[in-house]
């Protein structure tokens, strides 16, 4: 551990010397005519919503020429949502709630690796990303969506649904900049400004900075969303294609917990379902006491080198802070407490408590460090492209399940749910219902060739082994003191990608990848002194193997691509929220063997220069081919549909640009989702609409960009369920197949957000 923490500190050191520094590699020249070119004849408008892919594998993207267009509040889940096997479903509209779910052909989001300028997103203890943390819209050059598995070198875990890369754009050579200030419904209010410096005297270095501030009262219900963030990038390019960057963002948020009605909840409130406006005595409901601040640093600094004619060197370091709160409201008693599975002999001091009896802040706090690089060797030789490289990751998770008192008027006396203002016990220690330190370890190397076979014909092979620790505190008294857990994945891989002609592609492959266990598995749980979860490490990793097969036409007015997936899981690890003490924590359930199929395809038409049709669907058959044990019987569930996996989607998209009058247009459908394992209960298909129209003003006032325009989110504004957002083995009392009766558990879904209209005012200079 000491000597991979030295080689990323000289790594660290050496970095900022190589931005100045010209070399010898600076007049290295690059000979590619020893290896098949896949070279694409595609259109050279930009504004089609298909990018021209080369990948032996199924990718989608969206670039800049579609975001901008888009409204700028939109993250990027939402931005994606167009694309094959996307399910999207967000809290709000203008996605600022860090509650939203991103499913691809039906695997979650804790399944889906997330990268941005080459740094994983995604929470090392939960899989989980945010994308209300990730860059503001207007930096991003393209969002790419891979549907099927994560390239071999991506750092990232638990990456079987897919892989979704945020590319910044670079700063540009010349001084300049532009400002964005929008305004709409629900009181939105932004602005977003950005200055490009230009190249800086003969450095050759260039550099952007841009800032926003958004603020949106809460659609619906009571409370108001507020997110500050920053984006930077410094970049350096010099001889032959060698580049170095380093890309930091920040957010700083205090954003909603929007309530997740069940069924019933939906039935009886619709969206009326909400946190109470006013607070009273003993109201655990107040909007104030689900206010959740969260603040995020990330630093990216990604390295190409071109050593000689033979010989490229690339690294993506990365550093990540974090910290934020996802409280909620309960009540407290002055006597009768337990600390772990010790109970409290003397009284706790409430503020305001009635009766013994007091409404308090409970406080799920997560403090996150992490750092890593990933770093590979390449040589082309003849007609092989070699690729090998090390991946090292380092990740700490300090988790606090505490409490914090509330004032008179229901206002906590600290949202942050920081341990000095947290309330204690009698003799001074926190009172906490978790109280845990995790580390994680990942260690990773792989190695690749792609053979040019022919001009025509490539095949891919590759390996990747991966190892991940983890050792934990828990501090709470008890048996367990510290947990540990250790896997290794071995992870081959191997792909076939052939070139009819220089419009037509065929292409295969297979892909391993794996899951561990989350660390909420790790840690025991108690309630009134009680053992209500024993923590374990004995869990196994969900492993699964997956096919694609698939064929891609790239002409100057049309494209197209089609592709068949195959997936086979063990362990299948679903996704679910669980409540904590109160607390809504993301855990797993593992759902046995998983056997998914399907199709996905996309067609791009652009019939004149400016306007691009966009059509993409999926169909997917999931099936569960495992009875889910539960207690000492089994729940029938073998043969049913897979949860949060519709088995149809449809999305028709379009863009509009003459130079002058400008537009977008985005519908989706999304089928029947179920959210039981047993399939008794589910929600209907529904279909959303996205419109936008815009001007260029630039010539009409002045010779600058300037553009106005108008977007409209969820116009048909339609009053359904968008998602599940926690999932439950059966909803209904069913009899096992032992012959127990299993009591049924309600699982809830995420409301789907209202309409909204917010127009925005964009100036360059």
């Amino acid at each position: 551990m000491a000597g991979s923490f030295g080689f990323i500190g000289r790594a660290a050191l050496a970095f900022p010397i190589l931005l100045f520094a010209h070399t010898a590699i600076a007049s290295a020249t690059d000979n590619d005519a020893d290896r098949a070119e896949i070279r694409v004849i595609g259109h050279p408008d930009p504004e089609g919503l298909l990018p021209d892919q080369t990948a032996p594998k199924a990718v989608s993207a969206i670039s800049s020429d579609f975001i901008v267009k888009q409204a700028p509040t939109l993250n990027a889940f939402q931005l994606v949502n167009l694309l094959p096997g996307a399910n999207v479903s967000s809290s709000d509209p203008y996605g600022l709630s860090a509650t939203s779910s991103l499913t691809l052909r039906g695997l979650g989001q804790d399944q889906i690796g997330v990268l941005l300028e080459g740094a994983p997103q995604n929470d090392i203890g939960y899989y989980y990303a945010y994308p209300s943390q990730f860059a503001d819209a207007e930096n991003v050059r393209q969002v790419a969506l891979a549907q099927g598995s994560a390239d071999i070198d991506a750092p990232v875990v638990a990456a079987a649904g897919g892989l979704l890369s945020l590319t910044l754009n670079d700063p540009t050579t010349d001084t300049g900049g532009f400002i964005n200030l929008s305004a709409g419904s629900y009181h939105e209010r932004r602005v977003f400004a950005r200055f490009d410096t230009g190249t800086l005297g003969s450095s050759g270095l260039k550099a952007f900075l841009s800032y926003s501030n958004n603020r949106a009262d809460n659609w619906r219900g009571a409370g108001f969303d507020k997110r500050q963030h920053i984006d930077a990038k410094l970049l350096r390019e010099w001889g032959e294609g060698n580049r170095a960057s380093i890309a930091v963002s920040y957010n700083d948020a205090s954003t909603s917990a929007y309530p997740s009605p069940t069924l019933a909840d939906w039935q009886a409130n619709g969206r009326g379902f909400n946190h109470d406006e006013r607070y009273t005595d003993g109201n655990t409901n107040y909007w104030r006491l689900y206010r959740g601040p969260f603040r995020n640093l990330y630093f990216a600094a990604p390295l190409h080198l071109k050593l000689s004619d033979s010989w490229t060197f690339d690294s993506s370091a990365y550093l990540q802070f974090g910290h934020g709160n996802s409280p909620y409201g309960t009540q407290l008693t002055t006597t009768g407490n337990y600390l772990g599975d010790e109970e409290l002999a003397q009284p706790i001091a409430l503020p305001g408590a009635v009766n013994g009896v007091a409404t308090v802040l409970g406080n799920y706090t997560g403090k996150q460090f992490r750092v890593g690089d990933v770093s590979k060797l390449t040589l082309k030789a003849g007609t092989h492209t070699i690729t090998a490289g090390l991946w090292f990751d380092y990740g700490t998770d300090r988790v606090t399940q505490s409490y914090t008192s509330i004032g008179a008027d229901g206002r906590p006396f600290d949202q942050w749910g920081y341990q000095d203002e947290a309330i204690k016990t009698a003799d001074g220690r926190l009172l906490a219902y978790e109280n845990q330190r995790t580390e994680t370890v990942t260690k990773a190397f792989f190695l690749a060739d792609s053979i040019a076979v022919t001009e025509r014909l490539g095949v891919d092979i590759g390996f990747k082994g991966v190892s991940l620790v983890r050792n934990g505190t828990n501090y709470l008294p008890g048996p367990q003191t510290n947990v540990h857990f250790d896997s290794f994945a071995a992870l081959p891989r191997a792909a076939i990608h052939f070139k009819v002609d220089d419009r037509q592609q065929l292409f295969a492959n297979i892909t391993t990848n794996f899951r561990a266990p989350n660390e909420f598995a790790l840690y025991d749980s108690y309630y009134g002194g009680a053992l209500v979860a024993q923590g374990t490490n004995a869990l196994k990793n969900e492993y699964s193997v997956s096919q694609e097969l698939g064929y891609r036409y790239i002409g100057p007015s049309l494209s197209f691509s089609l592709t068949a997936f195959h997936y086979h899981f063990r362990n299948r690890q679903v996704a679910t929220v669980v409540e904590s003490g109160g607390a809504l924590v993301n855990s797993t359930v593992n759902a046995g063997r998983q056997t998914s199929y399907g199709l996905d395809g996309e067609i791009d038409y652009r019939p004149a220069k400016g306007v691009s049709v966009y059509v993409s669907g999926e169909y997917l058959h999931a099936r569960l081919k495992d009875d889910l044990p539960i207690g000492g019987d089994y729940l029938p569930t073998k043969g049913k549909h897979a949860v949060s996996s519709p088995t149809f989607q449809l999305a028709m998209g379009g863009t509009y640009d003459d130079g002058r009058l400008f537009g977008s247009a985005a519908l989706k459908y999304v089928g029947r989702q179920y959210s039981t394992f047993m399939n008794d209960e589910s929600i209907k298909g529904y279909a959303t609409l996205d419109l936008s129209m815009g001007i260029h003003l630039a010539g009409l006032i002045d010779a600058q960009r300037t553009d106005l325009r108008l977007n409209a989110i969820n116009v048909t504004n339609p009053h359904v369920l968008s998602g599940v957002y926690s999932v439950s083995s059966n909803a209904q009392d069913t009899v096992g197949r032992g012959g127990s009766v299993i009591s049924g558990s309600a699982p809830s879904y995420y409301i789907g957000p209202g309409r909204a209209f917010v127009a925005t005012l964009s100036r360059a200079f």
